[in-house]
């Protein structure tokens, strides 16, 4: 058994014994008929608080996500732990769990009173300043991004004492206990890019605060319809040690098929795909792009998030993993090229809230750019971790076979570049803008086997550039899973024969695309489910 000090002990004890799961707790589970899961408005935007540890790849999901914030209601930007980042308690409590990456790569660095953790963070706070700087600009573009006075009112510091720590209320669990206990009859869309452990405790909270009286039912059943989490993986074991357990109706929402922005993904993605992670496109369209782009972690930057930290050897550029061991550095990600991308792990997480015609977050879609409903739950982050460690030996991994090419990469990086520009373009007609697209008529259709769907769509452009309207089929998400021939694949009107073997139930699932060709071209949809009927 590791040693570990006395007031680590307590910590780890408390959190431990707080969240194992008990019988009677299990038994008491909402009946799904006491439960009804909200679902955004129509016309109103998703309501997202986003937790993140300081992790530089939260920092550019962050970023990112602040060039998206005119798609969303930003109601919280919180300051979390995880089993990579946690503070410590400033009273000297040395921490440890076992099996984290101190532990790792023959390192024995913990016990220890704080884990990669500046004393001074304030990396979302530093996101927000750089937004206030974009935000004249990004305004013309789009009179909807809010007020970096309004996003400075919803930042608070969660639970990030230790990693997995619940024992206690922060401003950030109070924030989110306040959100799921309104009277706003809309999600609340939780996004976990660190751990659980915030998320939690707000749970937590309300458990305590309710469980026993004559108000629990309904209390729970309505934080149950509420709550939405979106994970990064379960970074901290909160899910799988409370939330799970105690809360197992609440929906949690585990991509698949989203667009490779993780750590290495050069090399995880098409050759095609790869073109929009060089060192070219990367300065071209992020990095030389105002204050915003200047902030955005790329390779060889010469930052680091956390002065002397092991892990983080992202910044130093021409030196290869050999030299770097030499150094101390734990080389556990292959080394790429100077000045490109190095990583966005938790942009996928809020990809299908983005506004782009796919409508991936709600309950009637089959998912967007941050992927679709994965049908088991993928690996743990831990899990994940591991494998790129196993790649990270030397200047990347050796030669194998490239995955296709990814339908959204390049029209999500692409409008992400003309995003921007936007902060960094004065005047509206100076920058590109998406074109739009509908179809006439239901997006939910119901056709026997052997009948005829004709569909048709109209697609504008507020810059009145040309544009091109595609079809395709998302195979990945239907349930029928033979070949629907289409009688063409661009236009404006299509039409399929529904197969004669579709059974009654299964469907058919289309995405009509509209690019406009302004510099970079974008792209947005319209997608139609076709389902058979009796």
């Amino acid at each position: 058994m590791p040693q570990l000090a006395r007031g680590a002990w307590l910590v780890l004890l408390a959190s431990l014994l707080a969240a194992v799961p008990s019988a009677r707790a299990l038994a008491q589970a909402t009946p799904a008929s006491a439960v009804h899961y909200l679902e955004t408005p129509p016309g109103q935007k998703p309501r997202v608080v986003i937790t993140a540890d300081p992790e530089l790849d939260d920092s550019n999901s962050l970023i990112r996500y602040l060039l998206y914030s005119a798609d969303f209601d930003t109601v919280g930007l919180i300051y979390a732990s995880s089993q990579f980042h946690w503070k410590g308690d400033g009273k000297g409590t040395e921490g440890y769990v076992p099996g984290r990456e101190y532990r790792r790569f023959g390192l024995k660095l913990c016990p220890c009173t704080s884990w990669r953790w500046d004393p001074e963070e304030r990396f979302i706070d530093a996101a927000v300043d750089a937004y206030a700087q974009a935000y004249p600009n990004l305004r013309v573009h789009d009179p909807d991004y809010p007020s970096p006075e309004k996003l400075r009112s919803v930042i608070r510091w969660g639970n990030v004492d230790f990693d997995g720590e619940m024992s206690h209320d922060t401003p950030g669990s109070d924030l989110i206990k306040s959100l799921l206990l309104d009277d706003n009859e809309s999600p609340v869309y939780l996004h976990a890019w660190g751990g659980q452990s915030t998320i939690a405790r707000a749970l937590k909270s309300i458990e305590e605060q309710y469980k026993g009286t004559p108000e629990w039912p309904a209390i729970r059943a309505k934080v149950i319809g509420k709550a939405v989490i979106h994970p990064s993986g379960d970074q901290d074991d909160t899910h799988a040690r409370y939330i799970e357990p105690y809360w197992p109706e609440i929906r949690y929402r585990e991509q698949t098929g989203s667009i490779g922005l993780s750590y290495n993904a050069q090399a995880n993605v098409s050759e095609e795909d790869a073109a929009y992670f060089t060192p070219e496109w990367t300065e071209a369209n992020v990095s030389s792009r105002g204050p915003l782009g200047a902030l955005y972690r790329v390779w060889g930057d010469g930052k680091q998030m956390v002065q002397g930290d092991r892990f983080d050897y992202f910044g130093i550029g021409g030196k290869s993993a050999e030299e770097l061991r030499q150094e101390g550095y734990v080389v556990w990600s292959p080394i790429q090229a100077q000045g490109s991308f190095l990583g966005e792990g938790d942009t996928p997480t809020f990809l299908n809230l983005i506004d782009n015609g796919l409508r991936g977050y709600r309950g009637d879609s089959f998912g967007g750019w941050g992927g679709y409903a994965a049908p088991e739950r993928p690996p743990s982050f831990s899990a994940g971790f591991a494998a790129l460690e196993a790649t990270a030996g030397g200047q990347g991994p050796g030669p194998r076979p490239r995955p296709a090419t990814h339908p959204f990469l390049a029209p999500a990086q692409r409008d992400l570049a003309a995003r921007f520009a936007w902060g960094t373009t004065p005047i509206y007609s100076d920058a590109n803008h998406a074109p739009l697209v509908a179809i006439e008529g239901a997006t939910t259709r119901v056709a026997r086997a052997g009948e005829t769907v004709r569909l048709k769509v109209k697609a504008s452009d507020p810059d009145h550039d040309a544009m091109t309207v595609s079809w395709r089929r998302w195979d990945e998400t239907d349930s029928y899973t033979g070949p629907v021939p289409l009688d063409r694949s661009d236009g404006l009107q299509i039409s399929l024969r529904v197969p004669a073997d579709a059974q009654p139930g299964q469907t058919i699932h289309l995405i009509a695309e509209a690019t406009d060709n302004g510099l970079p071209a974008l792209t947005r949809y319209e997608r139609v489910v076709v389902r058979v009927g009796e």
